[in-house]
This record gives C-alpha cells, structure tokens and sequence, in this order.
C-alpha cells in the first residue's frame, strides 16, 4: 500500500464503497431504449418516412434529486492524494451527468444537450473519416451473412463460447432494445433482442464484442479492491466500444460492412448538431447514403432515441484510439482491469503499483493473437486521422 494516512486510505474505500451504493440504478441503457421500437417503425415506414416516431421509455425508479445530493456531500478532502481525488472528482461530476441524462430522456433538447455534456458530439475529422469509410465497397457477401438463429439459438452460441472464460452471468431476451445484443453491467447480464435473427457473423462479432469484452470488463470489474472499476471511470464508454470493435478486428471478424456501420453512426450524430429531425437522419441515410431501410431506421433510432443520444459516434473514435494503443506496443491489460478509460491509464497503473488494483483475471482470448486477414480493413484503420 501506498504512504497516505490509514485514514486518508479508509476514506478512500468508504467513499468508493458509498458511490457504489449511490450507482447502481443509474444504467442508462435500462432506461433510454424505447419499448415501442417495432410498433413505431410499421407506423413510420407507412408514413412514408415523413412521421417522427413517438417513443415511450420506461418508467424511472430512483429519487434523482436525493442523488445529485448525496454524490455531491462526499468528503472528497479526506483523500489525501490529489490524483486520486481528483479522479474521484471527475468520476462523480460523470455520473451526475448520467443521471441529468436519465431524468431528461424523452425531453427533447434537455436530454440532448445533457448527453453532449456527458458523451461529446463528432468533431470534423470524425465526420471525415466516417465519409472516408463509406467510399469502401463491402466485401464480397457470403452465406456467414445469412440470417438463421433466433434469440434462444443465439444463447446456445453465446453459452458455447462462454466456456473460454471462468465466470457465469445471465442471459435475458427483450423485444424493446434497439441494439440486437448489449450487456447490462449493473445486473451482470447479456441482454439479447428476440425481434431479431442473427448470421453467423453478427454472432462471431458479438461473441467478440460483448462476451469477449464488455462481460470480461464487468466482471474484472467486479474483482477489483475499488469499484470505480465496476462502475466505470470518466469517459470510459470510447474506451469500452473501441476496445470492444478492436477485439473484432484482432479475431478477424471487423470487415468492411461491419466498419461502415459504425460510420453511418457518426454521420447519425452528426445530423443531431446539425438539428435534424429522426425523418430526416433517416433519409440522410437511407437516400443519400443509400442505406438499406431496415438498417437505416435501426441506427437512426439509436442516434434520436431519449431526444438525441449521441454516445454513437465512440465507437469508431475508440476503435481508431485503441488500435494507435497497439500498434505504439502498449499494454491492453490496462483496459481490461474493468470498465476503465484510456484517459485515465497512468491513473490505473498508479492504482496497480500501489495495490489498490490487480491485473485483470479474466482476459480476453481475441487479443492475444492478431488473426485479421483483410487488407482493406488494417488500409482503412492505418489511414484515419
């Protein structure tokens, strides 16, 4: 242990442990999925793609002004490390901004301008290389692509492959998310869309990406002395999807589609500063972008739900941030200590030196060996800015 004051250390754990009491209602994917998804899109294609959607959220179970109170009563000063409280200061401004963001979905503007402040919006190179991105053709399509398991099949898979790993969660299905696949940290679970049937790629991929690592993180997370690992650092969502989308790439599943997909995210965005409506994302996507109407209307959803979520465009960034990480020779076990942030990495090293961290126990199987073949993808990723 580091030299600080047994109190200085006791404070430190007793805040951390206290935050952990105050976060645990505070997924802000349990609440920002509508749960009349499908219904509003019949409505919506029969509109001819001229009716916004009206969406319905579920119902929110926590006191969120108590919250703000009692993250904000914490007596930071008794930590006597300035890294360390400083870190614990960003992370609570962060989690306040979550909850503003919780208790203003639905409300147009208010929830947009509360997830700018929390998540950013694509800066001007992030647009261009999104537009770089699209010019790419896909790969030749192949029967991988052919959509042939429903959501109990897709748990089969998903329970096959967790036998690389030593940890048990749950598995749960639901007709109200717009992804089709996401891991929810705070109930340890995987979370998978019975509306929809999956390919045998999107299952490599999401074998990858949420099993892979964003399960991995939750439950190295979870083994962590702090649970600022559980709950996440500051700006730890770039981290997590880049790292997520790498370990795609590193499994040679990230193909040219997959990465175009991620693009037409920024650009959804993107059109949010630019005050666009969700018709007009869509068509933005779906005819200038020439975007299939099912894929358009699902990453549209994603970008708009809550009033303008703009979380979307990290993964590209993050992707590009994790893969520059790599190539520098740099340690990706950092990343995996839990649900952690490239910001903030000389802060996790500072915590392992001092053992109030341990390397992780759990590390993903993807990323000890670079198995990617597809030239065009290593061209693409080498070549953002």
């Amino acid at each position: 242990m580091m030299n600080d004051s047994s109190v200085a250390t006791k404070s430190l754990f007793e805040i951390d442990k206290y935050l952990d009491e105050l976060v645990k209602k505070i997924e802000l994917l349990s609440y920002v999925n509508p749960i009349n998804i499908e219904s509003e899109k019949v409505k919506f294609f029969a509109s001819k793609y001229l009716t916004d959607p009206v969406f319905i959220y579920p119902d929110i179970d926590f006191d969120r002004f108590r919250l703000h109170r009692e993250f904000f009563s914490q007596p930071l000063e008794l930590i006597q490390n300035d890294r360390l409280r400083n870190l614990y200061e960003d992370t609570i401004y962060t989690y306040s901004g979550l909850i503003q963001c919780i208790e203003t979905i639905g409300n147009g503007k208010k929830f947009y301008y509360n997830s700018l402040r929390s998540f950013g919006t694509p800066t001007e190179q992030d647009v261009e290389n999104a537009k770089f991105i699209l010019h790419f053709h896909d790969d030749k399509s192949s029967e991988c692509e052919i959509p042939k398991y429903n959501s109990t099949q897709a748990e089969e898979i998903f329970r096959a492959y967790s036998k690389n790993y030593d940890f048990t969660y749950d598995i749960k299905h639901s007709s109200t998310m717009g992804a089709i696949a996401m891991v929810l940290n705070n109930i340890k679970s995987l979370v998978v869309n019975s509306n929809h049937t999956f390919s045998d790629v999107e299952m490599n991929i999401l074998k990858h990406h949420e099993i892979g690592v964003h399960m991995v993180t939750t439950m190295n997370g979870l083994l962590q002395p702090l649970k600022i690992f559980s709950n996440g650092f500051p700006n730890c969502e770039e981290t997590q999807e880049g790292l997520a989308v790498f370990s795609e790439y590193m499994s040679g599943n990230l193909s040219i589609k997959r990465l175009k997909e991620l693009a037409y995210r920024v650009i959804a965005v993107d059109s949010l500063a630019k005050g666009y409506s969700f018709s007009k994302t869509f068509r933005l996507l779906h005819n200038t972008y020439d975007l299939n109407r099912e894929d358009a209307f699902y990453i549209t959803v994603r970008a708009h739900r809550g009033g303008g979520f703009t979380k979307d465009y990290l993964y590209l960034s993050g992707l590009k941030k994790v893969y520059n990480y790599y190539k520098e020779g740099k340690d990706l076990g950092i990343l995996l200590t839990g649900k952690v942030s490239l910001d903030y990495s000389d802060d996790i090293q500072f915590l392992l030196d001092r053992q109030y961290a341990s390397k992780p126990k759990h590390l993903t199987t993807s990323l000890q060996e670079n198995i990617n073949t597809n030239n065009r993808v290593d061209f693409i990723l080498n070549n953002l800015k």
